[in-house]
């Protein structure tokens, strides 16, 4: 079992929010922190903006896919953020839930996703912070 800290970012379609964050904390962290991402119900791709929006940072998401959100990925976390799937996450103890209320980036451009990109990105590396205290 792993001792460096774990983290999954789950949306409804993991296919802008989620995928952004996990971008950011793959960026950010290196291999110190498991990313994961998924979604309650994905969607086929992922939101070409966001991938526009991350790659203006010099981050490329766009060989990410969308994945359903299953019980082991919850279970095997040690952080779980949410991020509009309400409810459908499912409870596990030991594991820490956090709420990211943020807009959906599904169906705008990437001029309405840079604030959505931006206010994720101030979270992630708030995140980093937490979880990796010796890198801030």
């Amino acid at each position: 079992m792993s001792t460096k800290p774990s983290v999954l970012f789950v949306c409804v379609h993991n296919a802008g929010r989620s995928q952004m964050a996990a971008g950011f904390l793959t960026h950010l962290a290196g291999d110190a922190i498991e990313v994961r991402s998924a979604g309650s119900a994905p969607a086929e791709t992922i939101n070409p903006s966001a991938v526009a929006a991350m790659a203006e940072l010099g981050i490329d998401i766009a060989d990410q896919t969308p994945k359903i959100l299953t019980y082991d990925a919850v279970e095997t976390s040690d952080v779980v953020i949410t991020m509009g799937c309400g409810d459908t996450c499912p409870l596990f103890p030991g594991v820490s839930y956090r709420d990211w209320v943020l807009d959906d980036p599904a169906g705008k451009g990437v001029e309405s996703v840079r604030p959505i990109r931006d206010e994720i990105k101030s979270r992630v590396e708030a995140l980093v912070a937490e979880l990796l205290p010796t890198r801030a």
